[in-house]
């Protein structure tokens, strides 16, 4: 059963969490060779998976067992930050039914902090607190770690019996070893970038097999900003896309995740405007337009020292193009004002020669 250990790991105590958690059984606290300890609570995300369905299936796999004499594996998922690595772990998780927990990994986490914590509580009581990783090996639920190689080599060493057949983890705050439920799964999530360690290479060769994710094509990446954005004007959305698309051809690493949050932003001013109408803030909206013209002019001027001139000519039939949706009442100025405030000046290139258009619709 799920809320329950294999013989002798545990005395449990199964209190409810809440409607999802108390239906299927996970327990709140459980005693440990007389060691009392406070689980973490699962988490429950609105984070569907929209996206390559092989990739879902390669997640699956791995946790899949074929034979009693059989053992899960321990993916990693690699790819650039907001590629929806996270998400697409949550999602295969929840396509299991189990509890879902999530840990945040940093350059800061120590061992006791994977595994058992104390705290003092109410009355100066000593409290344990186990990890939302150690909770999930104890009720057989899944553990996302996030960002795994941002940890060090010292606090992974604290989890290498977890990861192979021994599938236990050692507490040295409580003295006690928590051996690992039968149905408890794990992944790691990693990030493609400068600020992490390397990981050893025990650590490594537990971390089988490595899922790496992509950017979406453009379809998903339109679906997933619908998803995420159902408010959203249409035409908003496209631009967003666009830009998105050149930059990923250009080998810049802006994800949907920034296309996200560029959306929002410009939907929030374009509302912003349209609720102050021409005669709202006009002389600080026509600031806003200069100034914005301004850092793109540079921005533009600056890309064009480093391109050829057929690159300059299609800036400029991009900025004639940019010039005539302005014209037609297109929200390209509103994109190019968010990209701005959200990625920077350097990211203006790839939504070829916008220009803002801050007044209200219609």
């Amino acid at each position: 059963m799920l809320g329950m250990g294999p013989p002798g790991a545990a005395e449990a105590t199964p209190l409810p969490l809440g409607p999802r958690a108390g239906q299927n059984g996970v327990m709140q606290h459980t005693t440990i060779d007389g060691v009392h300890l406070r689980l973490a609570r699962p988490v429950e995300l609105d984070s569907p998976w929209v996206g390559r369905s092989d990739l879902m299936q390669q997640l699956l796999a791995a946790w899949l067992v074929v034979d009693p004499a059989d053992q899960p594996l321990n993916p990693r998922l690699l790819g650039k930050p907001g590629v929806g690595k996270t998400s697409l772990a949550y999602a295969a998780a929840a396509h299991l039914a189990r509890p879902v927990y999530l840990m945040q990994a940093t350059m800061d986490t120590r061992p006791e902090d994977l595994v058992i914590t104390p705290v003092v509580g109410g009355g100066g009581k000593l409290d344990y607190v186990a990890s939302p990783l150690v909770s999930a090996a104890l009720v057989g639920g899944i553990c996302i770690l996030d960002e795994g190689n941002r940890m060090s080599e010292k606090a992974w060493a604290s989890l290498a019996p977890l990861l192979d057949h021994r599938r236990y983890v050692e507490s040295v705050v409580t003295g006690v070893r928590i051996q690992a439920h039968e149905s408890f799964r794990m992944c790691a999530t990693m990030n493609e970038d400068a600020s992490t360690f390397d990981l050893p290479e025990y650590i490594h060769s537990r971390l089988q097999p490595q899922i790496y994710i992509d950017f979406p094509d453009e379809e998903e990446e339109r679906l997933i900003l619908r998803r995420n954005l159902p408010f959203a004007d249409e035409k908003v959305l496209a631009h967003v896309v666009a830009f998105l698309r050149r930059a990923h051809a250009a080998g810049e690493s802006f994800t949907v995740r920034d296309g996200i949050n560029v959306a929002r932003y410009a939907i929030k001013r374009q509302v912003q405007a349209d609720r102050s109408g021409p005669s709202g803030t006009g002389g600080g909206r026509t600031q806003e337009k200069s100034d914005v013209r301004g850092r793109q002019k540079k921005s533009e001027t600056g890309a064009g020292q480093n391109t050829s001139a057929t690159h300059g000519g299609q800036k400029k039939s991009e900025a004639r193009r940019a010039k005539k949706n302005n014209e037609m009442g297109e929200p390209d100025g509103l994109v190019l004002e968010a990209v701005i405030a959200i990625l920077g000046d350097q990211a203006t290139p790839y939504l070829g020669g916008a220009g803002p258009r801050l007044g209200p619709r219609g």
